[in-house]
């Protein structure tokens, strides 16, 4: 038996339970997996709560981690007992000591990668990588406004867009997050309390506003993201950590400029192999280079996942969290 988070019902923290579980021996196409660092991440909440409903209850949440291949089942090529591999995106279950997971979704790792770096940077390295490579391409010259740009796919996405040679705007909720990110590659960290982020800017782009805006905030600031884009501009609403946008009247999208609206998941974007290999592939490029540095600013044991979330949820957080079995 191995240990593991599972939630019974949705709800709040509390709901999270440390039991005892079994794993078993792997099916066919699939590997057991001894994890060493699990990532966390505001799905996770998401899945919690039941904003993003599970279909069977028990259920041990997650969905990224790293580890070393315990076991490998019929069918799989590829793969041997003790590689290092790691998987963000899904599917649930990565909240474990251990786990069976098809191998399909996970990738080697490189030598230069370690396993905490890779559990912190598969799902949110690779929703930076979706972001800025495929739902708006960033390009040299691009000035581009970022939401939590302290948080975990803030501070990937604005070094990695800054590697791209874009201008970084970021909004951030105190000055120590403001310092972060500028030393993560944001030029303009805007303090979204103190002033009206989509008023800065404009002033900031002389008037003419930003292509895109990637926002994983949600409620409180998907209008305001809006007034910031320019014509033809692309909102990138890819997380909902205020809240559920509420209906929208396209019309908006008209007045404001013939704007583009999507709601990207990471899932979608490495659903095919071949794209999860390139997300992945390029994602350790930048990373080994050094041109992205991986801020892993709290660890917890996987015992006390309860007070991570807590954490997470109180914005109490910055860069990336682990649980480590």
């Amino acid at each position: 038996m191995v240990h593991a988070i599972r939630i019974h019902k949705p709800g709040g923290a509390e709901e999270l339970k440390f039991e005892e579980v079994e794993v078993g021996a792997p099916g066919a196409g699939q590997i057991r997996l001894k994890q060493t660092a699990i990532g966390l991440n505001f799905i996770d909440v998401y899945h919690r709560t039941g904003l993003y409903p599970i279909a069977q209850l028990p259920a041990v949440i997650g969905m990224e981690a790293a580890g070393v291949v315990e076991a490998v089942g019929s069918g799989v090529d590829g793969l041997k007992k003790g590689d290092r591999v790691a998987y963000g995106g899904g599917p649930l279950g990565a909240y474990a000591e251990a786990r069976l997971i098809d191998a399909v979704k996970v990738v080697k790792l490189p030598d230069a990668i370690d396993d905490r770096t890779a559990a912190a940077i598969m799902l949110k390295g690779m929703t930076a990588h979706y972001l800025l490579r495929r739902v708006y391409e960033v390009k040299r010259g691009d000035t581009i406004l970022i939401h939590a740009a302290a948080g975990g796919v803030g501070l990937i996405a604005c070094q990695w867009a800054k590697a791209l040679g874009a201008t970084v705007i970021g909004t951030v909720g105190s000055k120590e997050k403001a310092a972060q990110a500028k030393a993560h590659g944001c030029d303009h960290p805007i303090l979204y309390r103190e002033e009206d982020f989509a008023t800065r800017v404009r002033e900031l782009t002389e008037g003419e506003g930003v292509p895109v805006v990637y926002d994983s905030v949600g409620k409180d600031t998907f209008m305001k993201s809006l007034d910031a884009l320019r014509p033809f501009g692309v909102m990138a609403l890819f997380g909902q950590s205020s809240g559920p946008v509420p209906p929208v009247d396209l019309g908006v999208l008209a007045q404001k400029g013939s704007l583009y609206v999507t709601r990207p998941t990471l899932m979608t974007y490495v659903a095919k192999r071949a794209d999860l290999d390139w997300a992945a592939r390029e994602l350790f490029e930048v990373v080994g280079s050094g041109k992205v540095k991986i801020e892993i600013n709290q660890t917890y044991p996987l015992a006390e996942t309860a007070r991570a979330h807590r954490d997470l949820e109180a914005r109490k957080t910055t860069g990336s969290t682990l649980l480590l079995p």
